[in-house]
């Protein structure tokens, strides 16, 4: 095991390990973190866009466009009664050679056509498999004849740690995950069950269906659940299923039900 975050008396820390970092906490993929002015695209002229200052992630690779900076970017000429779509990409390049890396802005140029343009592809690349080209698309730029018509985002900007942490509460004030308990259940030798309680109230939210359920005591391997749902009929939640083992059955029930805040969804589970 090697540290990373710490003082070793020499140079230590290298790109893949920051890299793999990185993946641990934004994921694999590519993004735009919510810094700056997120790479925002200003169509100066149908032949320059400028990329505005911000910080992605490529595969775990970060690059900066430097705070109150810009890219342009060139947009070739289009072509009269012609459509053509171009992607803005940001390439990360790794010469083989001298094991250089950059990441830059990059226009694959496409094809022009008289009636429908084709989408381009463009290089997917692995970065820590060893790749030396990965391509992270941008912009869509779509020309009809001369003019560019369209500037399109092809990125997500991923939320900051707060705005998640928000988020979560905002979403555990809308859901409740309740706990029942049922106590001293007795199913005899090779018989079916079916067990049904009233739903308890919880103000301000109804319930929705049956998460989950687990049986705790004395009871062999053969004691089966073929249904555990809510019966929005008589408002009641029940477990139904059948003993298969040749002793009853002693069994207290641990039930989650879902409650919903009202009004926030019209579905309910029959």
């Amino acid at each position: 095991m090697e540290i990373i975050t710490g003082y070793t008396g020499k140079p230590h820390v290298t790109a893949e390990q920051d890299r793999d970092v990185n993946e641990g906490i934004f994921d694999t993929g590519s993004f735009v973190l919510k810094t700056g002015s997120q790479l925002a695209a200003e169509l100066v002229s149908n032949n320059e866009i400028k990329v505005r200052d911000g910080v992605l992630v490529i595969q775990g690779c970060t690059a900066v466009i430097k705070k109150n900076t810009y890219d342009p970017v060139t947009i070739a000429n289009g072509s009269q009664g012609m459509k053509r779509i171009d992607l803005i990409v940001a390439r990360y390049n790794k010469n083989e050679e001298t094991k250089i890396e950059e990441v830059m802005l990059k226009v694959i140029q496409g094809t022009p056509n008289a009636s429908t343009a084709a989408v381009l592809t463009y290089k997917t690349g692995d970065i820590q498999s060893g790749d030396l080209v990965a391509d992270m698309p941008l912009y869509k730029v779509t020309l009809d004849g001369l003019n560019v018509t369209s500037v399109d985002k092809m990125f997500t900007v991923i939320p900051t740690l707060p705005e998640l942490s928000s988020k979560i509460t905002a979403m555990n004030n809308i859901i409740k995950n309740v706990e029942i308990t049922k106590t001293n259940l007795k199913v005899a030798a090779n018989s079916d069950f079916r067990w049904a309680w009233d739903l308890p109230t919880i103000p301000g939210y109804y319930p929705l269906e049956v998460l989950a359920w687990n049986f705790h005591g004395d009871y062999d391997l053969w004691l089966n659940v073929s249904t555990a749902a809510r019966y929005s009929t008589s408002n009641q939640f029940g477990i139904e299923g059948h003993n298969f083992g040749n002793g009853t059955a002693t069994v207290t029930l641990f039930v989650h039900i879902l409650y919903v805040k009202n009004g926030f969804c019209s579905y309910v589970k029959a």
